[in-house]
């Protein structure tokens, strides 16, 4: 790994290929998490999921290396909180609400862990970043079936309430009414 970091500097002296390695693992990352996200037919899919984890490991790589701490005047962290107030912002856009349901909280969620990856890697955090990555992609696969199974559940139990009872009303035959 030296060796390729030492002839990447003298191909292209004054690049930090370090900053371009964390880049890239957070665009790989984005995209695991992103691949899950088109195979099941959500928003905020693949491209979508690689530049949120690009952008926000950039933006942390840059608060970090063009704003670094010299006394009490500069904060890097500032830069940090604005890409989850930001991200949020993105996240509020996905969600809709109707008036029996909310839609998109887990693909708003999506984003914002995505956004927390890139953060991950850019602070040299690579392991969390790939273990966030791996069990968030294993919650949206392995718990899909079960979620699916509950919502199912509870949309019969809403049925069965406004209904009055455990099974649908009859349907009128139009055969008068019942002999009475």
């Amino acid at each position: 790994m030296d060796v390729i970091l030492q002839w990447l500097t003298e191909v292209a002296p004054g690049m930090d290929w370090q900053a371009v390695g964390r880049l890239t693992l957070a665009a790989l990352l984005g995209a695991i998490v992103g691949v899950e996200r088109e195979i099941t037919g959500h928003p905020a899919g693949l491209r979508t999921n690689i530049l949120i984890a690009t952008s926000s490991c950039l933006f942390t790589v840059l608060s970090i290396k063009a704003f670094p701490l010299q006394g009490s005047a500069q904060d890097t962290a500032r830069v940090a909180a604005q890409i989850v107030t930001g991200v949020g912002f993105l996240g509020a856009g996905v969600v809709l609400h109707t008036r029996r349901s909310v839609i998109g909280l887990t693909t708003a969620a999506t984003i914002w862990m995505v956004a927390a990856v890139g953060m991950a890697v850019a602070t040299d955090m690579y392991l969390l970043g790939v273990f966030v990555t791996l069990m968030t992609t294993g919650v949206l696969f392995l718990l899909a079936p079960l979620s699916s199974r509950l919502a199912t559940r509870a949309n019969r139990r809403q049925r069965s309430t406004q209904t009055g009872g455990s099974r649908p009303p009859e349907a009128p035959t139009g055969k008068g009414d019942g002999g009475a």
